[in-house]
């Protein structure tokens, strides 16, 4: 139901619907303008027999949106201090530019990653409500989210790529969750998206319960920049746009098939990373 509403209003380009979906505007007439009250009516009508829920624990929400109290307590957003290269938190502030031990061990392609939230109980509740449960209201609130962690990115930022489905799962799923993210960004920063500048051209297997190295090898040369959208790359900083960051892999996949197009940076902005319960800095 809540996925419903959403489709009312919400652009499809936004969403990267699978190909061949029905991306047509809708004609404006007479009876579209007399449509508007009786949509307006029916929204009204769903909130009074279905109150909105908390996407994390499903509680009602009364008058509100978003999360309820006891969540949004729960919710581990990332601030400084954190590694000037991964976005990694520090306990404590080291200054300014100092890098994690990961980022010197294993630097990663892309030149900057930042998060809005560690990758926590409630940001894997809404992660899995986005993905697996159509909740495509959750775009526009945890793409709020990610564009205030990723301010300093996006400021001189020319393009958003989101982390492409392979057509196969596009198809089951019928959008791609990286895209409703980025069209969120996009509004809220005025950084255009980039469709289909970067595709995934070979299927992988799922990086849940893979080791980093395993994650590595699964996404190895699946993406790629087609050659008609080299253009669209070159000379542009760019930045990556997923849900979650776990070890790297796929995102520093992607940026190192854009880097190979020409695009003169790469960053990455997602909604959660997994973080180890503490981190400190060299």
């Amino acid at each position: 139901m809540h996925a419903a509403r959403l489709r009312l209003s919400n652009e499809s380009d936004s969403l990267g619907l699978m190909p061949g979906a029905d991306t047509t505007p809708p004609r404006v007439s007479r009876s579209w303008r007399f449509a508007a009250p009786l949509r307006h009516a029916f929204r009204f009508a769903l909130d009074v027999a279905l109150p909105p829920l908390c996407p994390s624990c499903r509680e009602p929400l009364g008058d509100g949106v978003g999360l309820c109290a006891a969540c949004w307590s729960k919710l581990s957003l990332i601030e400084p201090p954190y590694c000037a290269r991964l976005g990694i938190p520090f306990t404590y502030d080291p200054g300014p530019g100092l890098l994690s031990m990961e980022a010197i061990a294993n630097p990663p392609a892309y030149d900057r990653a930042r998060a809005a939230v560690r990758y926590d109980d409630v940001a894997r509740a809404l992660v899995h409500r986005l993905k697996y449960g159509d909740r495509l209201d959750l775009a526009p609130m945890m793409g709020r989210w990610m564009a205030r962690a990723g301010r300093e990115l996006l400021a001189d930022a020319d393009g958003l790529i989101p982390v492409p489905l392979h057509w196969r799962r596009l198809w089951a799923r019928r959008f791609n969750q990286s895209a409703a993210l980025a069209g969120a960004i996009s509004s809220i920063g005025g950084v255009p998206m980039l469709h289909d500048a970067l595709t995934r051209v070979r299927a992988t297997a799922q990086q849940v319960g893979l080791s980093r190295e395993q994650r590595a090898d699964n996404v190895q040369g699946a993406f790629r920049v087609p050659p008609e959208r080299k253009a669209d790359v070159a000379g542009r900083r760019l930045i990556l746009i997923d849900d979650v960051l776990t070890s790297g892999a796929t995102v520093d996949t992607c940026a190192r098939a854009l880097l190979r197009a020409g695009a003169a940076q790469v960053d990455a902005l997602v909604f959660a990373r997994v973080v180890a319960p503490t981190r400190s800095p060299i």
